[in-house]
């Protein structure tokens, strides 16, 4: 297994990205963004994604956005291959891209919004934080991204406040002036996902 910079030598898995991305939407029933190839291709040919394959079999994938004028930088879309999957890749793609993404972008706050608590623990791990939607990017170009998750009512309804995702921020300012902490465990980004929903289902009720 190996990890590469990705580039347009890797546009031909830009397709199968794309709908690995789809349906492990459709088995967690959760909310998503749809990519395009053409724009998967467009983050190969800037150098913003890390693509993981096993020989030439397509395994995993992430890639990197930058908002507000570089100030925000997100990773976003990440994806294991089902057959890869349950083998700690996904962690290794995050740390991959998140190190990437400090290269590139040394003094911008990187930040995700995620249903997913496995990615939420490996975020944690990097060093994000929980965070406020109202702490994140306010370039409606991202969040216009979100128009195509099935949960976009809620975003629109709260004000872009707050949604079924939780916002999580690394903020390399603050990285520098404080000690590492503990881990935190999913357990808690577990009883954080509840609260949220049991809100969401009385409002929508």
């Amino acid at each position: 297994m190996q990890l590469f910079v990705a580039s347009l030598a890797h546009s031909s898995y830009a397709q199968i990205i794309c709908d690995t991305i789809a349906d492990s939407s459709k088995v967690r029933g959760t909310g998503i963004a749809r990519r395009t190839p053409e724009y998967i291709i467009s983050k190969m040919e800037s150098g913003n994604a890390v693509i993981a394959l096993d020989g030439e079999t397509f395994a995993g994938f992430c890639y990197i956005e930058s908002w507000g004028h570089g100030k925000f930088v997100a990773n976003s879309g990440l994806i294991v291959a089902p057959a890869f999957r349950g083998q700690g890749l996904a962690k290794k793609i995050k740390k991959e891209v998140f190190t990437l993404s400090r290269k590139r972008y040394p003094d911008a706050k990187i930040f995700g919004i995620t249903t997913g608590l496995a990615v939420m623990k490996i975020n944690s791990e990097l060093g994000y934080k929980p965070v406020t939607f109202s702490e994140l990017t306010t370039d409606q170009s991202f969040w216009k991204g979100c128009q195509t998750c099935k949960n976009f009512d809620v975003l629109t309804r709260t004000e872009q406040k707050m949604c079924l995702c939780t916002g999580m921020l690394y903020d390399p300012a603050k990285e520098k002036s404080t000690t590492p902490k503990a881990k935190v465990k999913a357990p808690v980004f577990k009883r954080l996902k509840r609260i949220k929903e049991r809100l969401f289902l009385k409002k929508t009720k």
